[in-house]
């Protein structure tokens, strides 16, 4: 198995998918060995994760994000200055020289940053490939068209894959429209969130936030965003939402967390729009400060333009907060006990937004039915499908 990143040092969702999926494919004794483009310390016993390269894990997280350059570092300490394309061609070239003399049943790949090196070892080994398509370059860019190296990347990847897993139907539909590749090629295999993976909150300790635990006191209801500052997240229009609930119910407050290339542009677009007391930016958070932010807010709202599928809301019901999401979103095809919106209509995400913060039974009946749905899921599911997948074709059957 081919991929970017692992929790703990994983800059967003993906690593998280891939860790909690190899951890319920291990439990059906699928033997996984997980190729990294750094070396650090996982922590990790179900599987064998390896370093394709003995490079620092900062460097390579921060390429992935932004396309940007940074230091890459050698076996003997010197350094050179690359590209993520660079990055991604040193990753394939290790990944060949690794996997030339050892036998595998079959490669996975996770997402564009792995494409290469994933056709190269089909090359060299000639077993079955299975390409997981966690987003596509025309989701980055917020449904337009992207990066033409990537989406290169994406389309030789996808025509030379054996099978192409998808993490939603609306990946599935997006994959077959940008790339001419058949539907009956792409497999859906939803993400998940297990209820007995979220780790309790710290009763013991006060929430992080507590200036809006003070304004809550006050009347303040909140209402909170988890992920990157992007085009693709769809945060402006939550903001220009925000402007009409501001005007509407003041005592509203909006808590965006995570960092991204919009940080400044979102910050002066508070300011424009005359809300800048009602908005807080609190950067990348983990543990305990990312936690508390679900568990402060009385309404989750994923806004995004283009989102494969979108594990936060799942996150902030496991905290105790329904969610509004995006018609636009895979997490819509498996959360039915949420409120819903396009993301370009932002009066109608004013209007929900506007009718749980002055309706307690709404929000506590969206979240109670919420909640049954969550403790539903399983990566097991995933699991399953995914095993069953791996031996039609190792076994050369007809996928």
């Amino acid at each position: 198995m081919l991929g970017w990143e692992l929790p703990p040092h994983n800059s967003g969702g993906l690593g998280v998918a891939c860790y909690n999926l190899c951890k319920a494919l291990a439990k059906r004794a699928i033997d996984i060995e997980f190729i990294l483009p750094y070396q650090a310390d996982h922590g990790i016993d179900f599987m064998r994760v390896t370093a394709a390269s003995p490079q620092d894990v900062k460097a390579i997280l921060r390429s992935g994000i932004a396309y940007d350059s940074n230091r890459y570092i050698y076996a003997d300490g010197s350094e050179v200055e690359c590209t993520i394309f660079d990055q991604q061609h040193m990753y394939e070239t290790a990944v060949g020289r690794m996997v030339a003399d050892i036998q595998y049943d079959i490669i996975h790949a996770h997402d564009w940053l792995t494409f290469r090196a994933a056709l190269r070892a089909k090359e060299l080994l000639g077993c079955p490939l299975v390409l997981h398509a966690h987003s596509i370059e025309a989701d980055r860019a917020g449904g337009h068209g992207g990066n033409p190296l990537v989406r290169e990347i994406e389309d030789a990847g996808f025509h030379m894959a054996d099978r192409i897993i998808a993490v939603s139907d609306f990946t599935r539909q997006a994959i077959a429209r940008e790339y001419d590749i058949p539907l009956d090629k792409i497999e859906v295999v939803h993400n998940s969130l297990e209820a007995a993976d979220i780790v309790p909150l710290d009763y013991a300790q006060p929430n992080t936030y507590q200036y809006l635990a003070a304004l809550r006191a006050q009347g303040y209801r909140v209402v909170a965003n988890v992920g990157r500052l992007t085009v693709q997240k769809g945060l402006p229009n939550l903001l220009r939402a925000a402007k009409i609930v501001v005007e509407r119910h003041p005592k509203t407050m909006f808590l965006l967390v995570g960092s991204g290339e919009q940080y400044i542009e979102l910050l002066c677009m508070a300011a424009d729009l005359g809300i800048a007391k009602n908005v807080i930016f609190t950067d990348f958070q983990r543990g305990k400060p990312w936690r508390d932010a679900y568990a402060i807010a009385d309404l989750f709202v994923l806004p995004s333009v283009s989102e494969p599928f979108g594990l936060t809301p799942l996150e902030a019901i496991g905290y105790g907060t329904p969610s509004l999401i995006s018609k636009q979103s895979g997490v819509s095809e498996v959360l039915h006990h949420a409120l819903k919106v396009d993301f370009w209509d932002i009066d109608e995400m004013a209007n929900q937004i506007i009718a749980v913060m002055a309706n307690d039974t709404l929000r506590d009946e969206l979240l109670e039915n919420a909640a049954k749905e969550l403790n539903g899921l399983s990566w097991g599911h995933a699991a399953d499908k995914i095993s069953a997948l791996y031996i039609r074709h190792t076994a050369g059957a007809e996928a």
